[in-house]
């Protein structure tokens, strides 16, 4: 997953240029604005009355994913602090990821905002304007146990199958290593691929790796091999010039951290707090 800031790219290739599904997300609060109104606290104008509209494409375990019939994670937790802060509720809406890199639905007015687990690159900084930086993520090299494969290198050195999540900044640093990888559509499709022996070693970001091993099955089957500091990190994006609403979501961040909120969430769905993770530098 490799490009110029934090590398990682998820831009999964679409078949469709439309929405697949809205969801509403977990926490909600009352529309100060009134339902009828497209303004929300602080001026922060809104695509649609009374609520927070955020892109993602799920799944994407820890960051979003659907638990018992909810998108829930790590980043809807973080979004849902600005809708609150705004006075309206999230809506989620589930859309391809390619359109995160272009920012075509934030362009169309579908969506305020994406959130998904995104790495923040100079490339996608053309299309889109970046909060600031809310997680240091790292890749990881994953393989099956039965395997022997002790490194990404060692994939090479014994002749196996390398899988990664098609564009993303994970295949693109396997193939700057002189990989081949097999692509998958989705993290789910990767984790499969691994699982049925399509490829004996995966690489994705360590986060999802985590999720991952908290299921025995996956843990007893599966285990870590390299831990890659990419240098990634992510942030939520906005439409272009709407600085308003990157100020709001800047921050819910800010406060989050200083209040030990953001702590709570990252224990809650990523795994034990890492101090370095909150304080990420902007590079």
């Amino acid at each position: 997953m490799n490009t110029l800031l934090g590398r990682r790219a998820r831009t999964l290739a679409a078949t469709t240029a439309t929405a697949a599904l809205v969801l509403v997300a977990g926490c909600t609060s009352s529309d100060s604005g009134g339902s009828g109104s497209k303004t929300a606290a602080g001026g922060v104008e809104l695509v649609k009355a009374g609520q927070l509209t955020t892109c993602t494409h799920l799944p994407y375990p820890p960051f979003q994913s659907e638990i018992d019939g909810k998108v829930q994670g790590f980043d809807v937790s973080l979004i849902d602090l600005v809708a609150k802060n705004l006075g309206v509720k999230q809506e989620i809406l589930d859309t391809p990821f390619e359109n995160f890199k272009t920012g075509a639905f934030l362009n169309a007015g579908e969506c305020d905002l994406a959130a998904a687990g995104m790495t923040i690159t100079a490339e996608r900084k053309k299309n889109v304007d970046f909060s600031d930086p809310y997680f240091d993520a790292t890749q990881a090299v994953l393989v099956d146990k039965k395997s022997g494969i002790t490194s990404l290198a060692d994939v090479k050195t014994k002749g196996k199958k390398l899988g990664a999540q098609a564009q993303t900044t994970g295949e693109d640093y396997a193939k700057s290593k002189g990989f081949d990888p097999v692509s998958f559509e989705s993290s789910d499709a990767v984790l499969n691929g691994l699982r049925t022996g399509q490829v004996q070693a995966v690489i994705i970001d360590y986060p999802v790796v985590q999720g991952w091993l908290k299921t025995k099955a996956n843990a007893d089957a599966f285990q870590v091999v390299d831990n890659l500091n990419t240098g990634e990190q992510y942030g939520f994006t906005v439409k272009k010039g709407n600085t308003k609403l990157l100020d709001a979501i800047n921050k819910a961040i800010k406060d989050a951290k200083a209040d030990g909120t953001y702590k709570k969430l990252y224990e809650k769905w990523i795994g034990p707090y890492d101090a370095s993770a909150a304080s990420p530098s902007a590079s």
